[in-house]
């Protein structure tokens, strides 16, 4: 029998009613049977909540205290088997090396320089004006607003900022709830090698089958025959960036509409990681929601981070219908409810920069490439294009060690500067071996300072 949600006479803000899902949205088979909704006084939403134990106390598990006679005996590390092939990520790996070797770190992807100033005052005032308690699940108005106006203004499309935008604690968690919310187990995801890491690991939280498909130097095109050869009726998404991280590659007219078409032809989703988007050099951001027929079929997924230089905000958005929103929606309710109150605030206040500012931000990241590539170049490297992003990668062969892993390891401890290996990114760990990611998101003294350490101390074999 359906659950009846009361008038909203009877109803509190936040007294939730669960029900079972008779709706036609769409989402993963393990959050099916939980749905609601909850009242505001004006509108109801669509909302989560968690069971409540029904375990009598006395069957349940007594507490176990710490066993002293142990304690020299250190315990084996317990992990669930979908994750076990999963190490600390090789951003924090690094990282810690930077610091313990005094390295330059030029590999995890986060400004040594600050945001602007107008949006750190924003969330100051949001701070001081008590907005600080949980938001909305799936965001504070203001900023779903800014939000499908920003997605109109470079899409052309208008949605509705209520019913079509979720925002969520970076587009990492974007990424999640998108795929938690969307994919089954069993279901085929269609991934382009080298990619974000942590794509595999929450594919794999998913129970998803990945099929891979790998971008090869020197223009990391997509092998669109391969493309059409790996859709099958088990494939349920493809899961694409562009701007590309890690090699700075962006997809092609060409390559969006041959991907668009054989997804309407095969009635295939595509998850779109688009956080570089207003770093684009080379040529103009194709949206690929923004092609005929793919809005209705795709997920579009932003942050605020890389193009205000705050990524420890952690502001995310996912764009989409409302069938597809759904399953979003209700993953993130249970990966982190609401995101951080006065950074949306302030989010809301960034999104209504002017066109200027992303003009500057792009002529600056422009300058700061030069000095890297035209650096990386000097010292013996071959570098690749970069279009986007603030990313290039290189091959590191010339300098002779067996791969990226040893070649990193040694440019940290013997010259100072930390790259990241991108073995990492592959499925096939071989198909990476011979590259390493820079980054160029530091000021230009640092920049220049890594480039003299390596030209004085990398020597090509």
């Amino acid at each position: 029998m359906q659950a009846h949600c009361p008038s909203n006479e009877m109803l509190s803000p936040t007294l939730v009613c669960l029900k079972k899902s008779t709706n036609p949205f769409s989402f993963g088979r393990r959050l099916g049977l939980l749905g609601g909704c909850f009242s505001n006084g004006r509108n109801k939403y669509p909302f989560l909540m968690a069971s409540v134990s029904t375990v009598p106390e006395e069957k349940k598990p007594a507490v176990v205290l710490h066993d002293e006679s142990n304690k020299g005996t250190p315990k084996p590390l317990q992990i669930a088997k979908r994750l076990e092939k999963f190490k600390t990520t090789i951003f924090t790996q690094m990282s810690s090396l930077a610091i313990k070797h005094g390295a330059i770190n030029l590999g995890q992807g986060f400004p040594n320089f600050d945001g602007p100033e107008f949006v750190k005052q924003g969330a100051i005032q949001a701070i001081n004006e008590g907005k600080n308690q949980y938001a909305r699940g799936f965001g504070v108005s203001e900023l779903n607003a800014a939000i499908a106006a920003r997605f109109k203004k470079d899409t052309g499309l208008v949605i509705d900022p209520e019913k079509e935008v979720t925002v969520t604690s970076g587009c990492t968690e974007a990424i999640a709830a998108t795929i938690l919310g969307l994919v089954n187990p069993g279901d085929e995801v269609i991934l382009f090698a080298p990619f974000y890491d942590s794509y595999e690991a929450t594919l794999s939280m998913a129970g998803a089958d990945i099929k891979c498909i790998t971008l090869c130097p020197p223009d990391f095109a997509v092998p669109l025959d391969e493309l059409r050869s790996k859709i099958s009726k088990k494939t349920r998404a493809i899961l694409m960036n562009t701007p590309h991280n890690p090699t700075g590659k962006m997809f092609t007219r060409d390559e969006l509409n041959e991907i668009a078409s054989l997804c309407i032809e095969n009635d295939v989703l595509v998850f779109s990681d688009e956080v570089y988007d207003k770093l684009a050099f080379e040529m103009e951001h194709i949206s690929i929601a923004s092609l005929p027929g793919m809005y209705e079929r795709t997920v579009t997924m932003n942050s605020l981070g890389k193009t205000f230089s705050l990524t420890g905000w952690k502001i995310g958005w996912a764009i989409a219908p409302p069938h597809l929103i759904w399953g979003v929606r209700q993953a993130h309710a249970f990966l982190t409810f609401a995101t951080s109150t006065p950074m949306q605030w302030a989010a809301a206040t960034a999104l209504q920069a002017p066109d200027s500012y992303y003009e500057e931000l792009r002529m600056d990241y422009l300058a700061k490439k030069k000095i890297l590539v035209e650096g990386l170049k000097d010292v013996g490297f071959t570098v690749f294009p970069s279009s986007g992003t603030y990313f290039v990668v290189v091959d590191h062969t010339p300098f002779g060690l067996k791969n990226d892993i040893e070649f990193c390891e040694y440019l940290i401890k013997e010259v100072g500067v930390v790259a990241i290996p991108t073995s990492v990114f592959y499925l096939d760990p071989e198909e990476g071996k011979n590259l390493v990611r820079f980054t160029f998101c530091k000021d230009e003294g640092t920049l220049r300072s890594a480039v003299e350490r390596m030209k004085a101390k990398l020597k090509r074999n």
